[in-house]
């Protein structure tokens, strides 16, 4: 296991996380995006998942960006408020080593600091690394979308996987009601 320390992302490390994330959109079907976004729009979703309130995560080691993650709202409709989905990627070089888990196990934590009931995994392509990380994390299989998308010349699955987190029914129904602040 590599010694990576896990913090909040800064807009200067867009630089390194565009550079991971570009690595799995060209290569694989962990992600069905399929032209890297630049830097500046990695910044943009920084701040919008930010904006929300929700993590955004890096594991740095010796001074480099390793692995970033972070949770988004899982689908934009009100009612979902407290269901997030989770995004994890890990510098090609040191998959294997520790350091998705040592991020998952942050992201969970801030999550459920942050307000959020549901913790989902959206898993595309062929990817039992992460279908084996999110299960060590408490996540289940919750279906598959057959198909789901295309791309690198073939149709691409999509597995879901669900934790449940802290929020309980009444602190959402006094959310709800205006007494608290939602996610």
């Amino acid at each position: 296991m590599l010694a990576c320390e896990i913090r909040s992302a800064t807009a200067n490390d867009m630089a390194s996380v565009s550079a991971i994330y570009e690595h799995f959109v060209l290569n694989t079907t962990n992600t069905l995006e399929v032209t890297p976004p630049d830097v500046l729009e990695m910044e943009r979703r920084r701040q919008s998942v930010l904006d929300r309130g929700l993590p955004y995560l890096v594991a740095e080691l010796e001074g480099y960006v390793v692995g970033y993650c972070y949770a988004s709202q899982f689908r934009p409709r009100e009612g979902y408020r407290y269901t997030v989905e989770d995004s994890i990627y890990v510098r090609a070089d040191c998959i294997g080593y520790g350091v998705g888990r040592k991020l998952l196990k942050a992201l969970i934590a801030a999550c459920e600091s942050s307000g959020c009931h549901r913790l989902v995994a959206c898993i595309c392509g062929d990817n039992p690394a992460s279908m084996a990380l999110h299960a060590s994390q408490g996540f289940a299989r919750v279906g598959t979308i057959p198909e789901a998308g295309f791309k690198l010349g073939r149709w691409v699955d999509m597995s879901m996987m669900q934790r449940p987190l802290g929020v309980s029914k009444e602190i959402a129904m006094r959310s709800e009601a205006g007494e608290l602040q939602a996610v």
